[in-house]
């Protein structure tokens, strides 16, 4: 009997977070779209921390949003808990994050992808790609079933050749016990591309009705709650919360964690494969913080129609019976039950300098990567390179050029270039001291950003497009009018100001030098500017955020200036490194090996210097004139 043969425009292999994006971009592009998963019931599926978003996080689902993406939506309709972190610092660090349904943010995005023409969810294990010439052909599944494509992106996520460790336990699966796919890697290898092998690791799950919420801190949400998509009204996301908790790791839990160091599969040389740094385990944190006597621990509900509770800060691959040691040594977890124990996880993995910025491997024409496979850690990351992934595939096949965002203009930008620049060691985490320009990259400009790229793309309709521009048009006005409106030095001028412990006027001023002052906000003056026009929040936001960061702004606005001449410095496919005189050995080995696309990203390889940088705009610039 023949084996199946189909054919598609784009196969995604996995439906994790990258993979939900990667073939919902392809799917309302209008390309025919199949998306392989080893199990229909772990699509977008949490098998970590219970939540989206997070400081650098939640900058990324409001830019996928922007772009067109599914994840802001997803969250905004299954939260249980939602928090703006770092609300007293400044509008660059603000950070909006949610505590999921983890059942229900699974649930719903599954009815999503099988809902969303042109799009079909295939549950089947992917174990080979096919590669012509340097060019995808497609995928053949371990069934022997081929699916012809234009275009494959792997989201693969942490399945490929998992193991999962605790103690002397080690098992070949995938987090929750899912079906590992051990068959691809090899496949991968023999076309040429190189493999590398991570870990993550999750905390125990433990029975809500063992623990003793007494002996802990209450963490509520925010009373009035921020959505993450720019699409949904804000009075739909306005709902009664659950409750986190906050407690302590103590003496006693360390010294039972450092008597067990030999029974630590980490640290008895039985897990070879590198972690997160900035996601360690409890084990980890006690060696290294050796200083430190205590550590958070978040007590986290899994969902609404749950008892398990997540243990948020002490992930941990120690034995079963350490395990419940330790955690009971834990205020409010003396009688604690485990449900699920902690474990690690080991997974094959990409550098992601084998990607073009377009995340297309440069050896294989079409195939495209996104997520945890690329290297880098958490749910968010993996839908802002999904997304990218699965747009840049659909231009691939569409004959376009690819979108690619830069570090001046997104997070994601920052993320995908610090990925294919960089080798990192270790598994990647977005982070906002990693962008630069953060000040310009706020979580509450995202659309007026992007926007405009998930249109020109054509994830975003219109109607969208519209109000984006008719929002940055009543910024625009109201910031002239705010600069132009002089106050004068009345009593009730007077009055507000020392409200607010102001200094008094002894001449006028406009009403944008009184925003201005540290101690006043856009929203605060409202009572003595009379004839001001009636705006939505977000743009009152916008028109206080750029008053009070005025200076900071034009100046990083000068900065991505400069940025931009290297940036739009494309440096040609046909150079040869080798022919270049003056260029450092190293130099030359680095740029042949990454291949830049510009003199700013080859500017950002290790190893290349400004002397190297200023020998190869030379050449360019000799290159051109023959």
């Amino acid at each position: 009997m023949p084996n199946i043969c189909e054919e598609y425009d784009v196969v995604v292999v996995g439906a994790g977070h990258a993979g939900c994006e990667a073939a919902l971009a392809c799917a309302r592009l209008g390309l025919e779209t199949i998306c392989f998963t080893v199990s229909n019931d772990s699509i977008a599926m949490m098998p970590c921390n219970p939540n989206i978003g997070g400081s650098s996080k939640g900058h990324l689902v409001r830019e996928i949003d922007a772009l067109g993406g599914e994840m802001g939506k997803n969250i905004d309709a299954t939260f249980i808990q939602s928090k703006m972190l770092n609300s007293s610092k400044g509008p660059a660090v603000h950070s909006l994050r949610a505590q999921a349904d983890k059942s229900d943010y699974s649930r719903r995005m599954r009815r999503v992808m099988e809902n969303t023409e042109h799009l079909l969810v295939r549950q089947a294990e992917v174990s080979e790609i096919i590669v012509e010439d340097g060019v995808i052909r497609g995928v053949k599944t371990f069934s022997g079933a081929v699916y012809h494509a234009k275009a494959v992106v792997l989201c693969t996520g942490v399945y490929l050749k998992a193991r999962c460790i605790y103690g002397d336990t080690s098992y070949e699966t995938g987090p929750n016990g899912l079906q590992a796919a051990t068959h691809l890697t090899d496949s991968l290898m023999k076309n040429g591309i190189e493999i590398r092998r991570f870990k993550t690791g999750t905390p125990a799950r433990v029975d809500k009705r063992s623990i003793d919420f007494s002996k802990m801190t209450e963490q509520f949400g925010d009373e009035k709650v921020v959505p993450f998509s720019f699409t949904t009204n804000p009075e739909d996301v306005q709902k009664e919360q659950i409750s986190c908790w906050l407690t302590y790791t103590n003496e006693e839990t360390h010294k039972i964690i450092r008597d067990n160091l030999d029974r630590s599969p980490l640290y008895a040389g039985v897990i070879h494969s590198t972690g997160p740094r900035y996601c360690p385990s409890i084990e980890d944190k006690v060696v290294k913080f050796a200083d430190r006597d205590r550590h958070q621990v978040f007590i986290e509900p899994e969902g609404l129609y749950t008892n398990e509770m997540y243990l948020g800060g002490m992930s941990s691959s120690m034995p079963e019976d350490v395990q419940y040691a330790m955690y009971k040594t834990v205020p409010g977890l003396e009688h604690v039950r485990i449900v699920r124990n902690a474990y690690a996880i080991e997974y094959d993995c990409i550098s992601a300098i084998q990607l073009k910025s377009s995340l297309e491997f440069k050896k294989i024409k079409g195939l495209f990567a996104g997520g945890q496979f690329n290297g880098s850690s958490g749910y968010e990351e993996a839908a802002a390179q999904g997304i990218v992934a699965g747009i840049n595939a659909a231009m691939y096949v569409q004959g376009r050029e690819p979108m690619i965002l830069d570090r001046s203009e997104s997070y994601i930008g920052v993320l995908i270039d610090d990925l294919v620049t960089k080798e990192s060691t270790e598994p990647y985490r977005m982070m906002t001291s990693r962008a630069e320009y953060r000040l310009l990259l706020r979580q509450d400009n995202a659309d007026l950003r992007l926007t405009k790229r998930g249109y020109e793309v054509g994830l975003i309709d219109e109607e969208r497009m519209n109000g984006v521009i008719e929002k940055e048009r009543l910024i625009q006005e109201e910031l002239e009018r705010v600069e132009a409106l002089n106050i004068g030095t009345n009593d009730k001028v007077q009055e507000l100001l020392a409200k607010y412990g102001s200094t008094p006027l002894k001449t006028g001023a406009t009403l944008a030098e009184l925003v201005r002052r540290p101690e006043l906000t856009y929203q605060a003056l409202a009572p003595i500017d009379p004839h001001r026009p009636d705006l939505r929040e977000d743009i009152q936001e916008q028109v206080n955020i750029n008053l009070k960061y005025q200076g900071y702004i034009e100046r990083q606005m000068r900065q991505v200036e400069h940025f931009k001449k290297l940036e739009n410095k494309v440096i040609p496919a046909e150079i040869k490194y080798s022919d270049i005189n003056g260029l450092r050995k190293e130099a030359m080995q680095k740029l042949e090996k990454f291949a830049p696309h510009s003199i700013g990203q080859a500017s950002r390889i290790s190893g290349v210097s400004p002397a190297d940088i200023s020998v190869l705009l030379v050449y360019m610039e000799q290159f051109y004139r023959k």
